[in-house]
């Protein structure tokens, strides 16, 4: 059953003290990331370790992502809803199980893709591909399961002010040089193509810099993981 926020008494409602849908936005990035992952890496040429080295960086930066997104859920999210929402016990200690199984799949995956990248051979890409597997049959669950039960109730218990903080956190895991790839996949990920993403969270000199600048860049590296 997923978590329901309730009120504190009678029919009065609860306030919301954040917005956590930028939560449910990194996901989107993160089952399309993952979910068009083997799609790329069986298209590499056997050989080709130009394009093999563009679908590593793309893989290693989505790891890179997923890894501080969960490390900021453990390391300040979980406490926070034990203290604050004792009843959705329960729902935090199997989110806690599943980012430790989803931990074995990306760590499979972070050891395999060296050897990938220096060779683009196809004996190299099956470990990959199976830590691939497993990532993304993880995130089918865990993924689903953090937007009905924890979501929600955070919408209730967390400040606006912790929020930004894991938007912060998650934001300096990007790698150097691969911000406005990294923006375009957000934006590529969303309903409408990114356009409510862009109003919401960037200001206008920096929408600017994305049409300018960032779109032309980010068409550059599709074309690169595509072989276009």
């Amino acid at each position: 059953m997923s978590a329901t926020a309730l009120p504190p008494s009678g029919d009065v409602p609860a306030p919301k003290t954040c917005d956590a849908s930028g939560m449910i936005e990194i996901h989107r990035m993160f089952r399309r990331g993952f979910g068009e992952g083997p799609a790329l890496v069986r298209l590499v040429p056997e050989g080709d370790t130009a394009r093999a080295a563009a679908v590593a960086t793309q893989l290693e930066t989505l790891s890179l992502g997923l890894h501080a997104h969960h490390e900021g859920e453990d390391a300040r999210l979980w406490d926070a809803l034990d203290e604050r929402a004792p009843s959705c016990a329960v729902h935090v200690e199997r989110m806690k199980a599943q980012h430790a199984q989803l931990l074995v799949h990306l760590t499979a995956l972070d050891e395999s893709l060296p050897a990938w990248r220096a060779s683009a051979r196809r004996a190299d890409a099956e470990p990959v591909l199976a830590a691939l597997q497993g990532v993304n049959a993880a995130i089918a669950v865990h993924l689903p399961d953090e937007e009905a039960n924890i979501v929600p109730v955070m919408e209730y218990t967390i400040t606006e002010a912790e929020v930004q903080w894991f938007s912060d956190h998650g934001r300096r895991s990007i790698p150097k040089g691969q911000t406005w790839q990294q923006l375009g996949e957000i934006l590529a990920s969303q309903p409408d193509g990114g356009d409510e993403w862009l109003h919401k969270h960037m200001p206008a000199p920096a929408r600017l810099a994305w049409r300018w600048v960032g779109r032309r860049k980010y068409a550059q590296h599709r074309a690169r993981l595509e072989g276009r």
